[in-house]
């Protein structure tokens, strides 16, 4: 949209108290010191006459397509006057230029006081601006992380610090999300986006450290263990009672009998070898167990490896859109 000379400088100079010259016929500005604006607060004039005639000088540019120029013009205005109407003429300069991102900026900042930042045609203007920037030229990235002191960076940028979450226009095409934290496992998700798009999602991080773990509970191998040991003690006590009831019978036979005489001694003989049998299978009982234990103690000793990384970004399709402007565009998930 082209403006005539006229209605240029009434965008740019409404509410400044200085007299323009009758040939370029632009309207009186001077206004009463209480009924200014915000952005006129602390301004001196010398600095509002100066921020003026550069935005001539780019307006003049601008209208002759020399659009390099004419930004670096409304750029060095608005570093001596913060005016709404210089915000509106380089943001529409920037999206001629090809930079969506500092175009919409500086849309948005135009409007940034209300409805009366701007005159109503030019207000309606930055609004069909913003929203066709952000159907067509930009798309948007939108991430919560829960991790307390997580730090999250866009584009190897840093962006914001857990736990929270953020919102960010960007060009469309592929863009990098990662995050960091001491002690846990780095978090980088290449993420694609299309103009007119939002991807939109979480954060997880993974504790990254080291892991030990068994088989089984330490205790019970040695359990094992000591049912075997169990069982040799018990077959060792039998043993001792197997022999002391033979030498008793033994010795009864000796003190009573002469070489004719029948044995009186059957009863201990016979208990005595049948503690000794017990014992035996005792002691292979309790061999086998005891080995059996070791080698569960050696199964069981204690593994240590890296903890896994179930870190990643679930990203999910939502409505793209900004502050400002509802976009309805085509949507893409990631």
């Amino acid at each position: 949209m082209q403006r005539t000379p006229t209605s240029a400088r009434a965008a740019i100079c409404s509410w400044l108290s200085i007299a323009i010259v009758a040939s370029l016929a632009a309207p009186a500005w001077a206004q009463a010191e209480a009924a200014l604006p915000p952005w006129h607060e602390g301004v001196p004039e010398a600095r509002k006459q100066a921020a003026l005639e550069l935005f001539m000088q780019g307006r003049d540019l601008h209208r002759r397509m020399v659009l390099g120029d004419a930004k670096k013009k409304y750029e060095e205005a608005l570093a001596l006057w913060e005016h709404p109407d210089l915000r509106f003429y380089l943001g529409r300069v920037l999206k001629m230029m090809g930079m969506p991102l500092l175009a919409y900026e500086n849309l948005r900042l135009s409007l940034r006081w209300g409805p009366a930042s701007l005159d109503p045609e030019d207000h309606e203007e930055a609004r069909a601006l913003m929203k066709e920037l952000v159907e067509r030229e930009l798309a948007v990235v939108e991430v919560r992380c829960d991790e307390p002191g997580a730090a999250v960076l866009l584009d190897g940028r840093p962006w914001f610090v857990g736990p929270g979450s953020a919102r960010r226009f960007v060009t469309p095409g592929e863009h990098v999300i990662s995050a960091r934290k001491e002690g846990y496992f780095p978090l980088v998700e290449p993420v694609v986006v299309l103009a007119g798009a939002q991807a939109s999602g979480a954060l997880t991080l993974s504790v990254d450290g080291i892991v030990t773990v068994r088989r089984w509970a330490a205790w019970k191998p040695w359990a094992v263990v000591g049912a075997g040991a169990g069982l040799g003690l018990a077959g060792a006590v039998l043993r001792w009672q197997g022999d002391e009831h033979l030498n008793v019978a033994e010795q009864q036979f000796a003190e009573t009998c002469t070489s004719s005489c029948a044995p009186t001694t059957a009863d201990t003989t016979s208990r005595g070898l049948t503690e000794r049998r017990v014992a035996t299978g005792l002691f292979i009982a309790g061999g086998a167990t005891l080995a059996a234990g070791a080698v569960l103690v050696f199964l069981n000793m204690p593994r240590t490896y890296r903890s896994e990384d179930r870190g990643g970004v679930e990203l999910r399709i939502v409505p793209a859109a900004s502050g400002a402007i509802a976009g309805l565009s085509a949507r893409l998930s990631f």
